[in-house]
């Protein structure tokens, strides 16, 4: 909570008719009208903050233009103190607004609702309020009912009214009581019917490209160019890079196709009903400008006529990402346990952070409390907070307290590393692939047509080239000696072109699970060598300036783990970038791979890395929500997400956030690989 640092004396409050004008309405009912003119916009629902003053027993509905939070107004118009006294003890009101049993004071958000989810279809009246209390906020049963009811009374009557839980506390309780004694409705079912989600912000001028399905998509996806807009009922992830993406059905913001769209920072979101609305528009192959922003109700195609500068090189080609130079002399395999982040140069990004998270677990980091070391005004720092979730004092050691947690918590599956080295020596080892190589180097030199098939045809050539039997041997050896008794394999690429700033190369590169016999980790190393030459991954790279000569493939050779549950979690809020406190966690009970190729919609979660707490977003496919263990288990995975966030940000803010991907088997969770992702 912030409180502004300027003060000034409670306002008299005026009726309704200038309420555009006015700080509040306290004790009277809030009409339509009212409520318009007080309200702000989020993600384009309209809300206000309201406070119910038990001691007064008045309902106070505050102008949301004039205070951003609770607190602002509070201090002012309730407490009459000086915001910065309130500064002073920040902890303690806190504690006085959101936990205290006795509190003074209710807090919460009454949102205008503009379509019925499922659960309530029934309704003939399409909008209804919404009432929810901030996050932390830890009101028992019989307060939720208390306010609810408050609120009910004091708010239009024309339309239906449900109280929304705020955090899975919330959502226990209200287990304990039936519907009709206190109507609620749950941020999933929200998620479920909503009918505009921003995926990534922005506008864009381009073509308007429809596919309604993904056959027809391939059929023309050579003639997709840099500045189309791809709409699709689920746009795929093997995309090249364009102008914008509209979802017509829901997905997640964790699939390959949505982080290769943050990466690019371009227009992104889910639209349903967009494709009828573009037929009737007749917008399919027209230029359009397309908008994407948080506060809109939906998106927004303006046509217009074609661009000029269309006719030109993208802005994106002139900015040149820039690769560290690869070390391609003869690399011995390693395992994973031996690497540090400095080795990505010879055995790539992958491999190198799975050795850099293996060091961190060992020997530990002082790094790992650099984001609750950063002052968040009022607070000097936010380590009180760590302090709570470790069950230790503040005063305590909390690097040691972090160092066990993790070491506690977090586990890593067992692997190797094969280098650059060994990859340029199966290469070398066949002229006619080399000659194949020069023929597609030339090609690329005079941006040639030959280019996709040049590409198809080396991927050809790379698998059905035996790999020399020195290489397989010393493979063998090195599988035999540290991976013995493990009967089912994942084969993963670490390339050092990938996970690179303004290039996260997310999913264009082959990785391959339940691998059981050595035929096929040999022939799943020679496919993951292969999909460096992809003729997607060539484009890519050439469209940034990446030249062919500088990239390289290394080979991950890691134990498969069994697991309860799996899936990604970005330690940040990718619908809220200023969101600090919570992480984001996607969850399919089947696969990881289904969450990351968008294939599955999964169970969607915030879980708050402050104040503690998490809240479901959306249950995707699954028929219900996870239990109340499980979801403890990933409050502790947000929480070590945080840190090996602090530990690996390039930056002193360490607030540079990271995509993970995770398993979990009988409580313990198992990291299976970390990458950094767009802020």
């Amino acid at each position: 909570m912030k409180v502004n640092s300027d003060i000034e004396k409670p306002r008299q409050e005026t009726s309704a008719d200038t309420v555009s004008e006015i700080t509040s309405i306290v004790g009277e009912k809030l009409s339509m009208a009212a409520f318009n003119q007080l309200s702000g916009n989020m993600a384009g629902i309209p809300f206000l903050k309201l406070v119910y003053d038990r001691q007064t027993q008045k309902m106070h509905f505050i102008n949301n233009a004039e205070f951003k939070f609770h607190g602002d107004y509070i201090a002012k118009n309730i407490l009459g103190m000086d915001p910065a006294d309130v500064d002073q003890q920040i902890d303690f009101y806190n504690y006085s607004f959101y936990q205290d049993p006795a509190r003074r004071m209710y807090l919460g958000i009454l949102s205008l609702q503009g379509r019925a989810p499922s659960a309530v279809a029934r309704l003939e009246e399409n909008r209804f309020f919404s009432l929810e209390t901030v996050e932390v906020d830890t009101m028992d049963l019989a307060m939720l009912k208390e306010f609810y009811g408050l609120v009910k009374a004091a708010i239009d009557k024309s339309l239906p009214f449900y109280l929304k839980p705020a955090n899975h506390f919330q959502e226990t309780l209200l287990k304990t009581v039936e519907p009709l004694e206190l109507p609620r409705i749950y941020s999933h079912e929200l998620f479920a019917s909503a009918q505009f989600v921003v995926l990534n912000r922005g506008v864009a001028k381009g073509r308007l490209r429809v596919f309604k399905s993904y056959e027809e998509y391939s059929r023309q996806r050579e003639s997709i160019e840099w500045y189309d807009i791809i709409v699709m009922h689920r746009v795929p992830d093997d995309i090249p890079r364009i102008a914008g993406i509209i979802n017509a059905h829901h997905t997640t913001p964790l699939s390959h196709t949505n982080v290769l769209a943050s990466g690019w920072q371009i227009p992104n979101s889910i639209q349903i009903g967009i494709i009828d609305r573009i037929e009737k528009a007749h917008l399919n192959e027209r230029w359009v400008e397309y908008s994407v922003k948080a506060e809109a109700t939906e998106v927004s195609l303006l046509e217009i006529t074609r661009p000029a500068e269309v006719d030109q090189a993208p802005n994106w080609k002139a900015t040149k990402v820039k690769l560290e130079t690869p070390e391609i002399a003869m690399t011995p395999i390693m395992t994973l346990d031996q690497l540090r982040m400095t080795d990505r140069s010879r055995y790539g990004t992958k491999a190198a952070n799975l050795g850099e998270l293996n060091h961190v677990l060992a020997q530990g980091s002082q790094r790992l409390l650099g984001f609750y070391r950063v002052r968040r005004p009022p607070r000097a720092n936010l380590l009180p907070y760590l302090a709570k979730f470790l069950n230790v004092g503040e005063t305590s050691d909390l690097e040691l307290a972090s160092w066990e947690f993790m070491q506690n918590f977090v586990n890593l599956p067992r692997g190797i590393a094969i280098p650059f080295s060994l990859q340029q020596q199966f290469l070398e080892s066949s002229p006619k692939i080399q000659q194949a190589v020069g023929k597609l180097k030339m090609a690329l030199e005079l941006n040639a047509h030959q280019v996709d098939a040049l590409c198809v045809t080396l991927q050809r050539m790379i698998l059905a080239t035996k790999i020399p039997k020195s290489i397989t041997d010393y493979i063998d050896s090195e599988i035999t000696k540290n991976l013995s008794g493990v009967s089912s394999f994942v084969i993963r690429s670490s390339s050092n072109a990938e996970d690179l700033e303004n290039f996260s190369a997310a999913g264009i590169y082959e990785s391959h699970n339940h691998v059981t016999t050595s035929d096929r980790i040999f022939e799943s190393i020679k496919q993951v060598w292969a999909s460096v030459l992809s003729p997607r991954s060539v484009r890519l790279r050439q469209d940034v300036g990446i030249s062919l000569d500088d990239v390289y493939m290394g080979v991950i050779i890691q134990e498969e783990i069994a697991s309860d549950m799996g899936g990604v979690m970005v330690t940040t809020n990718p619908s809220n970038r200023g969101d600090f406190r919570n992480v984001y966690i996607n969850i399919s009970p089947n696969s990881v791979v289904q969450v990351v190729q968008g294939s599955e919609l999964p169970l969607q979660y915030l879980y708050n890395t402050v104040e503690g707490g998490g809240r479901t977003i959306s249950l995707g496919n699954a028929s219900e929500d996870l239990s109340s263990d499980k979801k403890e288990l990933l409050q502790k995975l947000a929480m070590a997400g945080r840190m090996l966030q602090s530990h690996f940000s390039p930056n002193y803010m360490f607030d540079s956030p990271v995509d993970i991907e995770w398993l979990a088997y009988e409580g313990q969770v198992y990291i299976l690989q970390l990458r950094p992702y767009s802020k």
